[in-house]
C-alpha cells in the first residue's frame, strides 16, 4: 500500500521485466529478474492495471497465445483455458472480444492471462479497483482460494479492507521506500491504540491498583482502557473484574484500524 506516486507500479514493473531497475538487485526464488529473466517471468503471471494486447481477439483465443507464449502445448492449454475460463465465470464470454466487455468481465480475463501457465507467484496491480462490490467480493474468495493452493499472491490495493481481509503481510510504500511491513494485526498493535469499554457494577475505586498493568479511566460504572492487543489484554481484565465480584453489562472494542496505521506513518490518505 503506498500514496500515489509512492512506487508501487514501479515496483511490479521492474519484478515483472518491464522497467529495468537502475540500483539494487530483485530476485525470485533466488534468482536475479535480470540475468536470470526466462527462469523469474516463468514463475510470475500479472494482472497488470492496464490492458496492452488486441482488443479484437475474443478471450478464448486471447488465452491460448498467451498459453503459447509459455510453451504449453495445443491440448495441454485447451484444458487450461477451459478450467480458467470455468473457475472465473468467463465461459459464455469465451467468443466475446476484449473490447466488448465491462469493466469487471475485464479484470477476470487479466486474472485468467495470470493464472494460464500456472505460476508460483501470482502479481496483481490493484484487481479489484473499479468494480462493483459483489464482483469485488467474488474476486475476494477467489483469491483465498489461490492461496489455499499454495500460490503467493503479491498485490497492491486501495482498499484498506481489501488488505486487512485478504493479506497476511503487509507493506507499506512511501517515496519509493518500504517504510513499514508487518501483519496487519503486528502493524495496528505496534502503531496503534485500540479502545476497551466496560460497563459494570460492583468496581471499586480502592481495587484500582489491580489494573495498574493497564492504562484506563474509571467513571459512572464505566471503564474504559487503551490496549495494543485488545483480544489478550480483554481476557486479562475481564478475569480481574470477574474475581472481584463485578458485573460486567456490556464490553466493547474499539480497534485502531489499519488505516490508521497508514496514516500515521505517511501523513497521507491512501490512493
Amino acid at each position: 500500500m503506498g500514496p500515489n506516486g509512492a512506487g508501487k507500479t514501479t515496483i511490479i514493473n521492474i519484478l515483472t521485466g518491464l522497467v529495468i531497475r537502475q540500483e539494487g538487485s530483485t530476485k525470485i526464488f533466488g534468482q536475479d529478474t535480470i540475468k536470470d529473466y526466462r527462469f523469474t517471468r516463468a514463475k510470475i503471471g500479472i494482472a497488470a492495471q492496464e490492458l496492452s494486447i488486441d482488443w479484437f481477439f475474443p478471450i478464448e483465443k486471447l488465452l491460448m497465445f498467451h498459453a503459447g507464449y509459455y510453451g504449453i502445448s495445443k491440448n495441454v492449454a485447451e484444458e487450461k483455458v477451459e478450467d480458467i475460463l470455468d473457475r472465473l465465470g468467463l465461459k459464455e464470454k469465451r467468443n466475446t472480444r476484449l473490447r466488448q466487455l465491462s469493466g469487471g468481465m475485464k479484470r477476470r480475463y487479466q486474472l485468467a492471462k495470470a493464472l494460464v501457465h500456472d505460476p508460483d507467484i501470482i502479481i496483481l496491480d490493484e484487481p479489484t479497483a473499479g468494480v462493483d462490490v459483489q464482483l469485488r467480493h467474488e474476486l475476494w474468495d477467489y483469491l483465498r482460494r489461490l492461496h489455499e493452493e499454495g500460490k503467493t499472491i503479491l498485490l497492491t490495493t486501495h482498499y484498506i479492507e481489501e488488505a486487512e481481509l485478504l493479506c497476511e503481510q503487509v507493506a507499506i510504500i512511501n517515496k519509493g521506500k518500504i517504510i513499514k511491513e508487518g501483519s496487519p494485526k503486528d502493524l495496528t498493535m505496534q502503531l496503534g491504540q485500540a479502545g476497551i469499554t466496560i460497563y459494570l457494577t460492583g468496581w471499586q475505586e480502592n481495587n484500582n491498583h489491580l489494573l495498574d498493568d493497564f492504562t484506563f479511566t474509571h467513571e459512572n460504572g464505566r471503564l474504559h482502557f487503551s490496549v495494543t492487543d485488545p483480544e489478550q489484554d480483554m481476557a486479562t481484565i475481564i478475569s480481574i473484574l470477574a474475581q472481584e465480584g463485578c458485573h460486567i453489562q456490556s464490553v466493547k472494542t474499539d480497534e485502531s484500524s489499519l488505516e490508521d496505521v497508514f496514516l500515521n506513518l505517511t501523513g497521507e490518505g491512501i490512493n
